[in-house]
């Protein structure tokens, strides 16, 4: 797509929305990545989870977390609109009022944090405030546009669903959420500054300071690189502080090994193909990693 026959779509001023338009300000698809972290910690957490709470906590931060997307979608309805990954959606193409979309977002958000603190408990509603006001307003309005490090700064409101799982299942903190939050927060960068290299282009065009635009594509690589040894050493560590056991030690040994894998031909840039993939095979990554960690959590629950 042309950057002219963008430009026309974001001046064309419909309003030929419909209800999937509204299911495309949520997001579902990385909503449905956050709940199944947010399931992990719930089912991580060191009480027998009742399925009514478990469902009105998985409803609760699935509401607000589609709240968030749906702020994101208002505040960068214009950066969307240059570029081609992003120029079709709802308001970005003008099919959609940003009043409907902020009303929309704002409903989205009241409903999910008023009904954690109404059925499951005030901190995690506290919490999910917290993460959606990262997101949403900290991250997308500032951190976005002001220095390359918005990734690394952002990524703990991004980092919170595993936590949020877990306090909504015990009403507490504790160091092995706040462990299962280090691991998304230290996979958040490879994962997007892979993305970024591929977008690079469309970054640079709408003047969004991400990684490759401001230090070059060879210094990202290397950050994926690095970033992807310090999410194997996350990993490790619940092996290494007895959260997890030989079950879990083996799953992970293998998905850090296909992670690194790809995050090494990111590194040495002779695939231009490589970046895109390592991106996709990390929100696989991701969801192994905590799928072998349940997997080993439950083998020893059965053997005791």
């Amino acid at each position: 797509m042309s950057e002219s026959v963008m430009m026309e779509r974001c001046t064309d001023d419909t309003t030929g929305w419909s209800w999937r338009d509204l299911l495309t300000l949520c997001k579902p698809r990385v909503v449905v990545v956050m709940l199944v972290c947010t399931l992990v910690g719930m089912l991580l957490a060191p009480v027998t989870p009742a399925p009514g709470a478990v469902v009105l906590g998985l409803v609760g931060i699935g509401l607000a977390a589609s709240g968030a997307a749906a702020f994101n979608h208002v505040v960068d309805r214009r950066l969307d609109a240059m570029m081609i990954r992003t120029a079709r959606r709802p308001l970005a193409s003008r099919r959609m009022p940003a009043s409907l979309a902020l009303a929309w977002a704002t409903l989205l958000s009241v409903a999910g944090i008023g009904l954690l603190h109404w059925q499951v408990n005030a901190l995690t509603a506290w919490l999910t405030l917290g993460s959606l006001i990262g997101y949403a307003l900290v991250y997308t309005t500032f951190l976005k546009r002001a220095t390359p490090q918005n990734i690394v700064i952002g990524g703990v409101a991004g980092a919170a669903p595993p936590l949020l799982g877990w306090t909504a299942m015990t009403g507490q903190l504790g160091p092995e959420p706040l462990l299962l939050m280090l691991i998304v927060f230290a996979w958040t960068p490879p994962h997007f500054w892979a993305l970024a290299i591929h977008k690079r282009a469309e970054y640079a065009r709408a003047g969004v300071p991400m990684l490759p635009v401001t230090h070059g594509e060879a210094f990202t690589r290397l950050q994926v690189w690095l970033y992807g040894w310090l999410t194997v050493a996350a990993t490790l560590l619940p092996f290494a502080i007895g959260m997890s056991g030989a079950v879990y030690l083996a799953g992970v040994m293998a998905l850090n090994l296909r992670f690194m894998t790809w995050n090494w031909k990111v590194w040495r840039g002779h695939d231009p193909k490589a970046p895109l993939a390592a991106f996709w095979f990390s929100i696989r990554y991701i969801l192994g990693v905590f799928g072998v960690l349940l997997l080993d959590h439950h083998a020893g629950l059965w053997l005791v």
